[in-house]
């Protein structure tokens, strides 16, 4: 089933996100063939990248990573699936791929401490930018960024692709604007995923394929061991935010994008390892958080042991209104009305396996996550074209990445924080964690 099929098939083809957002479905980009360069050629940054592809004739031209054969192998994928069947040019340092000066567009996909240095190398050169998410691993990292952005003039979209999910759409304009909730004074945001690595390895020496020193850049240095890479560094709060950083700013972006929220005026949390003690992972097991808006509290919570309290939303949020619930997830979403008589309303996500046929077979692909990104990568090059604002501007990211890196920071500080949107009022010792220290030679940007 086709998009427009399912949008007829749903009752939704005159629905008013069709006619708002008509460009996240329309697919009419430019057919300029912009030249595009990928730094981070693991996991996620494969998956942004060939969503790229499907979406837009584009030239990439150039790919980056510190591990030679992943990058080898990402080559070879890349030149398999696009348009000129080129393998791009192939580097272990993104600063000589963007000394070259000859990309439109870069996609950043690195481990999240990389990804401040990475966006603002890329906009100096003259690129318009997708990143990941969190935008930093800091907050004065994540001020720079957005800072860099404007300065240079550069488009950049942050990989929040809630903001571009259609079920997710629907869902804020048919139920949230049209008031189907009434007001909402509470919203719970969550993730219960068993994500948090078990490991416990002795150091070791790394792979002569893995450029560790490179790969660890501006963080500590800690003794390597295998499972910081591929992707469980995420394990360690050195390299990230763990599951708040990770989880949780994806939630919380969502709900002040549903609900135009900026950002929140205190910000409370407490947590730990409570349950896991063996593994060497050092992120909390479980945590909570508050997010104090104008009459109205956004409550995080993550477990990564025992079950989730409502099996069919694991990771998700659920809006809490005078006149109804609504539960909503990158899976589906479900309107529960209050008034007797009134229906209940379910949708679940579109993967499009139909008409992008790679998606099928793609190795760790989401599948259901694939349409999302691509709607993302149509906005960011519309917005390129008309040198507008994406839907997940520098700016939105700066503030989810930062509320969350804040959340720690309150559960580390045993407080609540009170933040002003550039720095928590009268606390100095929480405005000194604002930036971390940077590993020499590595210059922070906030610094």
């Amino acid at each position: 089933m086709n998009r427009r099929n399912f949008l007829q098939t749903a009752g939704l083809a005159a629905a008013p996100f069709i006619l708002t957002r008509k460009s996240l479905f329309a697919e009419e980009v430019s057919d300029k063939k912009h030249r595009v360069g990928l730094i981070g050629s693991g996991w996620y940054g494969k998956c942004d990248l060939l969503r790229l592809i499907q979406v837009s004739p584009v030239d990439v031209v150039s790919l980056c990573d510190v591990d030679s054969v992943m990058l080898k192998e990402a080559g070879d994928l890349v030149a398999s699936r696009q348009v000129s069947k080129k393998v791009p040019r192939l580097y272990g340092d993104y600063r000589e791929m963007l000394k070259e000066k000859d990309l439109d567009m870069v996609i950043i996909g690195t481990p999240d401490h990389w990804h401040a240095l990475n966006m603002i190398a890329a906009v100096e050169s003259g690129a318009d930018v997708y990143v990941q998410k969190p935008t930093g691993v800091d907050v004065a990292e994540s001020a720079a960024m957005l800072a860099a952005a404007r300065k240079h003039g550069r488009v950049v979209q942050v990989g929040t692709q809630r903001r571009s999910t259609p079920h997710l759409i629907e869902a804020m304009n048919d139920i949230i604007k049209a008031d189907k909730l009434g007001k909402i004074s509470h919203v719970e945001i969550y993730c219960y995923y068993h994500m948090r690595s078990k490991k416990n390895e002795p150091a070791g020496t790394p792979p002569a394929n893995f450029d560790y020193e490179m790969w660890t850049g501006p963080a500590p240095m800690r003794p390597y061991v295998p499972t910081v890479h591929p992707r469980s560094w995420r394990a360690f709060m050195e390299y990230g935010n763990g599951i708040v950083g990770d989880m949780c700013v994806h939630m919380l972006d969502m709900v002040r994008w549903m609900l135009d929220l900026g950002s929140p005026k205190s910000i409370s949390s407490s947590g730990g390892i409570f349950m896991d003690k063996a593994s060497a992972a050092n992120i909390s097991d479980t945590q909570t958080a508050t997010f104090e808006f104008d009459e109205l509290n956004v409550i995080w919570s993550h477990r990564s042991w025992g079950d989730a309290p409502d099996p069919k939303y694991p990771w998700g949020a659920t809006f809490y209104g005078e006149k109804g619930t609504l539960k909503a997830s990158v899976n589906s979403y479900d309107f529960i009305p209050r008034a007797k008589g009134e229906a209940a309303i379910h949708r679940d996500c579109v993967m499009e396996l139909d008409k992008y046929v790679e998606d099928q077979t793609e190795k760790d692909l989401e599948k259901h996550v694939a349409p999302a990104i691509r709607g993302h990568m149509i906005d960011l090059l519309k917005n390129i074209q008309s040198r507008g604002k994406p839907v997940a501007d520098i700016e939105q990211g700066h503030i989810s990445s930062a509320a969350c890196i804040l959340a720690n920071n309150a559960m580390k500080l045993g407080r609540t924080l009170r933040w002003d949107g550039a720095k928590v009022i009268e606390d100095d010792e929480a405005n000194a964690l604002l930036a971390r220290p940077y590993r020499a030679p590595w210059v922070h940007p906030g610094a």
